[in-house]
């Protein structure tokens, strides 16, 4: 999560963006060239749409179809939790028809937000508390990087849920749009089928497993656990806090209790912490992809990934 520098820094940024504008706006006189970038996307007449990162910009860009301009505010490769905005970022939230967003991940883009003209993909459907697995394993005192959120953020991991944010943010661009209104509903609709059919993928296939818990490095994944009655076991609740000895030997003990033969690591974190546990328990590793970032194909083809790794780590028949 980002640090109070950070959160300094980007409301820095923000103040020097205000002024930028409104130099640029005492500048420029009634014959001047310059065009400027509306929320009704001046340029060639689609609304701009920023997505603050990967799974928001892709269902973002599922539902606006060619009717919306989609921009990421995360680059790939960049953990969302560590983005700090530019005065052009600013600048493009500032004017942007609609940002999508879930707030607490990234205190920059929450600072930055137009609440008007925001989306917070969390309002769309029932949460869940955050860190609630990592309570029930007794490590609720270690400090980690949603400790300003009162519920897990990770929601994109439930297709179920993804499908229901796919359906809001489809009438919230169509009050941004009205022009289009039609379309985004219908892009919205599709895309929930779309997800309604993966969330059955997964539901089929961890129906029958050997063991239901999964240990991961950092707990993001209770939205997935929930949905699919798993049990998640986080070594940290933030991918950059260094467990403590006394909770790697309590994630060992009830691992080896459990029959856990996987150590599941992220595509954007270093996977050493979970070398040492999986050591210490003669179990593997394999990578599990939070889709934080950007994976190699998109955001369908990295979840039936995961599902592929979850069934042969877990032992499932289906």
């Amino acid at each position: 999560m980002m640090s109070g520098f950070s959160r300094s820094r980007a409301v820095g940024v923000l103040a020097a963006a205000a002024l930028l504008t409104a130099t640029a706006a005492c500048g420029s006189g009634s014959g001047s060239a310059q065009t400027a970038t509306t929320a009704s996307g001046a340029a060639g007449g689609k609304p701009e749409v920023v997505a603050a990162f990967y799974p928001l910009q892709w269902l973002t860009e599922q539902v606006g179809g060619s009717d919306a301009t989609v921009t990421g505010l995360t680059a790939p490769g960049v953990e969302p939790h560590d983005l700090e905005l530019s005065i052009q970022q600013v600048t493009e939230l500032k004017d942007a028809a609609l940002t999508v967003y879930i707030k607490g991940i990234q205190p920059a883009v929450d600072d930055a937000v137009d609440a008007e003209k925001s989306f917070d993909a969390a309002t769309a459907v029932t949460t869940i508390p955050a860190g609630e697995h990592a309570e029930e394993e007794g490590h609720a005192e270690e400090e980690h990087g949603h400790e300003e959120l009162s519920y897990d953020p990770h929601l994109w991991l439930d297709p179920s849920r993804l499908a229901t944010v796919a359906t809001k943010l489809g009438e919230r661009l169509a009050t941004a749009d009205p022009a289009h209104a039609q379309g985004y509903r219908d892009r919205a609709a599709k895309t929930a089928a779309t997800l309604g059919t993966l969330d059955q993928e997964f539901t089929q296939g961890l129906s029958t497993c050997k063991t239901k818990t999964l240990v991961t490095a950092h707990e993001a994944f209770g939205y997935l656990a929930d949905r699919y009655k798993l049990k998640q076991v986080g070594i940290t609740l933030d991918p950059e806090t260094e467990p403590s000895p006394t909770r790697l030997s309590e994630v060992a003990k009830l691992a080896k209790a459990e029959g856990v033969t996987t150590i599941f690591t992220e595509s954007l974190v270093s996977p050493k912490v979970a070398e040492v546990l999986a050591s210490q328990v003669g179990a593997k590793t394999a990578v599990l992809d939070p889709l934080e970032g950007k994976p190699s194909g998109d955001y369908l083809s990295a979840m039936r990934d995961n599902l592929k790794t979850l069934q042969t780590a877990l032992g499932c028949t289906a």
